[in-house]
């Protein structure tokens, strides 16, 4: 994946995030707040390893590789919304931990 994909991919997340910001509004009369996504991403983080445990036939669910590939999806897209709503550069993350991660395996 190039720069431009991933930037696209960034801006994209935000609008939808948006998005579900004006629901949060309508239904709830505000946004979600930062702590509430975060727990967000940790119960769809969380399902990501029930569909995987699917996946390898030793979780009772059906397995469903859409379903599994929603939930990786939607766990990157968390991941840019925490970034932006933190003030973290998550391309800059990203490579920061790539860099010392690769430093380290050396």
């Amino acid at each position: 994946m190039d720069q431009n994909n991933l930037d696209t991919i960034i801006q994209r997340s935000l609008a939808v995030r948006g998005q579900y910001h004006q629901l949060e509004t309508q239904q709830n009369g505000k946004e979600w707040t930062l702590e509430q996504d975060a727990l967000a991403y940790l119960t769809d983080a969380g399902l990501v390893g029930r569909n995987v445990m699917s996946h390898e036939k030793t979780w009772t669910k059906p397995n469903s590789i859409e379903e599994l590939e929603h939930k990786l999806g939607e766990n990157i897209w968390w991941l840019i919304v925490l970034a932006d709503r933190t003030g973290v550069d998550i391309k800059q993350a990203l490579n920061t931990f790539l860099t010392k991660t690769e430093e380290i395996l050396k």
